[in-house]
């Protein structure tokens, strides 16, 4: 096993994106990454988002060693991860890319390994870095209602706004789900969406009346407007007629909530807001963790701890005897 340590003056790493490998890069770097994306794509089916996500840190990883002189990934040791993962998080790099990176790592050299590319997997002995614990923003009913009403639906992208907002609100799709939603996986007779997530898992999610409103105001007239004569299966489109992408609804989400004096809004807010709520009312955690298409119970658990924030809340503003006992540790969560 190598261990050799990266040198002391080797430049940071970006934290965001990287391009594609160049012709200065040695092959066997090259060829490792390669060998990651065929791997991640075809023999474990991952998403193309997915796929590129293993690109950009393998690709960063490369560029990063062959700065420091070293050429090919069998003369990585697991100081040179370390090193990288340090130099990563002092570039301001969040801790959940420092985590990414470092499962992407032990994917690689794994794989690497079991072909022979490297003798010895460096990355068996990589820690990854703790994630930061925190609880996430939640609107309180009447500001999703707030939002959801302050769109102007005297126009064909205000029609198409306020059902994306329904959909995002109503269903907890993730904003990749919603972009990527076709006509065919609309049900609307029983006001169900299929819905493509993570890891080439499908589930079906009910909407309710609302939603159904405005995806039929929509549907029946604005998205007509907005296809003109070009032919598509993408149910929210832009302006130019083709498929709304994941930045235009992050687009429209944050403006809407900006307009409407809500601060900072994102189409994953509105999933937290969907998931919190739903167990506020009596939702099973193990019915919200499908429904929201989580893989891991424990991802979904975090939304009880949201709620009982929120009761704690309710205590301390409405029982007499409510304030001296909740000043310490109340673990307030504020919307």
């Amino acid at each position: 096993m190598k261990n050799n340590p990266a040198p002391a003056s080797s430049p940071r790493p970006r934290a965001g994106a990287v391009e594609p490998l160049g012709d200065p890069f040695p092959a066997p770097w090259r060829a490792a990454v390669d060998d990651l994306v065929r791997h991640v794509a075809h023999e474990r089916g991952r998403r193309a988002n997915t796929v590129a996500a293993y690109r950009r840190d393998a690709e960063d990883l490369a560029r990063t060693c062959a700065g420091w002189g070293i050429d090919d990934p069998d003369e990585v040791g697991v100081a040179t991860l370390r090193r990288y993962l340090a130099d990563l998080a002092a570039g301001g790099a969040a801790r959940s890319t420092a985590a990414r990176r470092a499962s992407t790592f032990r994917t690689w050299f794994a794989l690497l390994e079991r072909t022979g590319a490297v003798a010895a997997d460096p990355a068996r002995l990589l820690v990854s870095p703790k994630r930061g614990q925190y609880l996430p923003r939640v609107l309180r009913p009447d500001q999703v209602e707030r939002l959801i009403e302050f769109v102007d639906t005297t126009t064909a992208t205000g029609i198409r706004d306020r059902a994306l907002l329904e959909v995002l609100y109503g269903t907890g799709a993730r904003v990749g789900e919603v972009s990527a939603l076709d006509l065919a996986a609309l049900d609307r007779h029983q006001r169900l969406l299929r819905l493509d997530g993570k890891g080439g898992r499908q589930r079906l999610v009910p909407y309710g009346e609302p939603a159904g409103d405005a995806l039929q105001a929509y549907l029946v007239g604005a998205r007509g407007a907005l296809a003109g004569a070009l032919a598509t299966d993408a149910v929210f489109l832009n302006r130019r007629g083709a498929r709304l992408g994941v930045r235009d609804i992050r687009s429209v989400v944050e403006r809407t909530a900006v307009a409407a004096g809500l601060g900072h809004v994102t189409p994953h807010t509105l999933r937290h807001s969907y998931a919190t709520h739903l167990i506020e009312h009596g939702a099973d955690v193990r019915q919200v963790q499908e429904l929201l298409g989580h893989a891991s119970l424990a991802t979904t658990q975090r939304y009880t701890h949201l709620s009982r924030g929120r009761l704690r809340e309710a205590h301390h503003a409405a029982h007499p005897r409510a304030r001296a006992a909740s000043t310490v540790g109340s673990g307030r969560v504020r919307p």
